[in-house]
């Protein structure tokens, strides 16, 4: 077992009081609103099509997902609290199970991120195109995509500061139209709208398992402020409540929109439509100005997500490489900016993006899935690491306490395995296959530093070999 993983960010010097300095960090309200604005994108503005047909079986998967997160939301408060430092999954997964582990969880993090950008900004394609190319050409959606994922990586090259200050009033922003739906569209909803409860005809079973490898993109993110801590004032307290609360804002808004949604739009509308949150507010106001005004929050909400998931793709793979675990440059900062590690992962969204448009038949669901089976990965080693810590060295608790967080793990664990399981063959045989590719540069990696396993050099008698 590895020697936890010690926070290396650097940080203003200390107060007059001690306290730490703030230069370079944020409180609890921008890390609440990295969490936020990470995991409200556009994707909670287009899941009610995606779920759409599987028909309303679909809200019981989200309720059911929403319980898994919040487990995992706990399970990363309590690790926050335990191992220091920028880096998330990565570090926890580093602590437990070595630099192969930690590794693994990098580089399946890494691909998340940036693959989980693209998805977002095929989105806020389909809200930016109610306003501009209506007749939805294609190379138009890429020339509108590529702005939505290029403008957030600008502002975080400015430095942390713009990104905090946009990271919040683009939360707001978003938040209050989609607690607008979840409350006052509730009023309008008609049952007649719902269509069939199981609408797929498969079993009950198979339908919620498939709705909620889907739903559970929309909670990819909850993570973002222990990938983050290291910038975070005071991360042993703040990290976790950060964590809890903006999961907890997400839950109610989610599953009220959802439900909003289903309720208005009738399904077979529901399926087809890009924007499905505006054909709700139309049917519940009339006319377009209020379809059109969450459109603009739609797009507003990605460009926030994108924002707050630009900075986590430096972040996750600078915290890997000043453990040698990817390559150099992505450790090379400017202004405390990882530029490197910004520039190349908004490169490859981009590239995917383009793949995307002129490959995929459902853009928005294939790339969902792609990076739900990514994101469990790194869930399902936090998750371990924390039920391997405490039965490990958990006996210095008291056994109600131990009980509880065992717990807490293990039902995180066992839902990152259903959330696995349920995300498709497709998504499994392409995410497998992403996940191996790691392996070539983790060899590279290695024989480029001398190292054979966890050890500093290479041994003599594999020198000579």
């Amino acid at each position: 077992m590895s020697t936890p993983v010690l926070d290396t960010t650097p940080v203003a010097p200390p107060g007059k009081d001690g306290a730490p300095g703030r230069s370079g960090t944020f409180g609890l309200p921008t890390a609440t609103a990295l969490v936020i604005g990470s995991v409200i994108g556009t994707g909670v503005f287009g899941l009610p099509t995606a779920l759409a047909a599987f028909g309303p079986i679909s809200l019981v998967a989200f309720v059911l997902v929403t319980i898994g997160a919040l487990a995992l939301a706990l399970t990363f408060g309590a690790l926050s609290k335990r191992v220091r430092g920028s880096g998330g999954p990565y570090v926890y997964a580093r602590e437990a199970f070595g630099e192969f582990g930690g590794f693994l969880t990098a580089w399946c993090y890494w691909i998340t991120a940036w693959a989980g950008n693209a998805a977002i900004v095929v989105a806020l394609v389909g809200y930016a195109e109610v306003f501009v190319n209506t007749d939805h050409v294609v190379g138009w959606s890429i020339a509108i995509a590529m702005a939505g994922l290029w403008i957030p990586a600008v502002i975080n090259l400015s430095g942390l500061r713009n990104m905090a200050v946009t990271q919040i009033v683009t939360t707001v922003l978003k938040f209050v139209p989609l607690l607008f739906m979840a409350t006052v569209g509730l009023l309008f909803i008609k049952t007649a709208n719902f269509g069939p409860f199981n609408a797929g005809g498969t079993s009950i079973g198979g339908a919620i398992s498939a709705a909620a490898a889907i739903a559970l993109f929309s909670y990819i993110g909850i993570e973002t402020a222990s990938v983050a801590a290291g910038r975070v004032r005071d991360p042993k307290r703040n990290v976790g409540r950060a964590t809890v609360l903006g999961t907890i804002g997400c839950a109610i808004v989610y599953i009220l929109g959802t439900l909003t949604v289903f309720g208005t739009v009738p399904n077979a509308a529901l399926q087809v439509s890009t924007a499905p949150f505006t054909a709700s507010a139309d049917a519940i106001f009339g006319g377009h100005w209020a379809g059109q005004a969450v459109a603009v929050a739609a797009v507003v909400s990605g460009l926030g997500s994108l924002i707050g998931w630009t900075l986590i793709i430096g972040e996750m793979p600078l915290a890997a490489a000043k453990d040698r675990l990817f390559p150099e440059r992505f450790a090379r900062t400017r202004r405390g900016v990882p530029v490197f590690g910004i520039v190349s992962s908004t490169v490859l969204a981009t590239v995917l993006t383009v793949v995307s448009y002129t490959s995929f038949d459902q853009v928005f669901t294939t790339l969902v899935l792609l990076s739900v089976f990514t994101a469990v990965v790194p869930y399902l080693f936090s998750a371990g690491a924390q039920l391997y810590w405490l039965l490990a060295r958990g006996k210095q608790m008291r056994w109600p306490h131990l009980v509880r967080d065992c717990g807490v793990s293990a039902l995180a664990l066992v839902f990152s395995f259903w959330a696995l399981a349920g995300s498709g063959y497709q998504a499994v045989y392409y995410g497998v296959i992403c996940l191996l590719l790691g392996l070539p540069l983790y060899i590279w990696l290695k024989v480029g530093y001398r190292e054979y396993g966890e050890t500093p050099t290479v041994p003599a008698d594999v020198d000579s070999v």
